[in-house]
């Protein structure tokens, strides 16, 4: 078999474009959302999408995901996570662009939305109801969904998205809303204090009509590695 020979003339391929996209996670203590805005560019101008943009060549991927989510949707300072490079040829209708593909989990009542730039309007949509998405966004999300709902079985996050003391219910139902099923309750809560990632504060619920529930908070000092062969929800 012949050895395969570089071609002489290279700039076929310095032809394709790469653009970044953000899933933003957000949770209301009841559902699970998307953050999402309203095109008001072409292509796909008036269709709701991830926060994405092309990338300027003089940023990294890392800043460009900040900056492109800041600059369109006024978030800022929240950590964004790269998973995946989506790369379909006919992804994008102006051409070859790959896209970087970025998702982070926030608490959508700490932060303020605000549509900047060519985003006319940037919202929160639950993940049960999003609307068809242009590009391959879809594909992305339901890709980000996928491994949040794999790294929440074996690593403990989305604390974050709760308060710094809360109730067993309230994180049973972040549970639930991420990775979209119901759970015994008393199952569950055997479950999540067998792990020792929550400790009991010691504190109950206060100006609350119903019977006030104990308060829990979460155990950053608790290690991973005792883990490391998976957390089953499957209850």
């Amino acid at each position: 078999m012949s050895e395969s020979k570089r071609p002489d003339n290279l700039n076929q391929y310095f032809q394709a474009a790469v653009s970044v996209d953000n899933v933003v996670f957000g949770f209301d203590n009841e559902v699970l959302k998307i953050l999402l805005i309203y095109r008001g560019a072409e292509p796909y101008k008036n269709y709701w999408a991830l926060p994405g943009d092309l990338i300027n060549l003089e940023s990294d991927l890392d800043n460009s995901a900040v900056n492109v989510l800041q600059s369109l949707t006024g978030l800022d300072d929240i950590f964004m996570e790269q998973i995946r490079t989506f790369g379909r040829v006919d992804r994008h209708p102006f051409g070859r662009v790959y896209t970087v593909a970025y998702y982070s989990l926030i608490k959508s009542e700490d932060y303020k939305v605000s549509a900047q730039s060519w985003a006319e309007e940037a919202d929160w949509f639950p993940i049960s109801k999003l609307p068809e998405l242009p590009f391959d966004h879809n594909e992305i999300v339901e890709f980000a969904k996928q491994q949040l709902k794999m790294r929440i079985r074996v690593q403990p996050v989305g604390f974050e998205l709760l308060p710094k003391y809360f109730t067993l219910s309230e994180l049973q139902k972040l549970y639930e809303a991420i990775l979209e099923t119901e759970f015994d309750v008393r199952n569950f809560r055997k479950k999540i204090l067998s792990t020792g990632f929550i400790l009991d504060t010691g504190l109950k619920q206060t100006g609350v009509t119903h019977r006030p529930a104990k308060l829990y908070k979460y155990n950053a000092k608790r290690d991973y590695s005792i883990i490391s062969s998976g957390m089953n929800f499957d209850l």
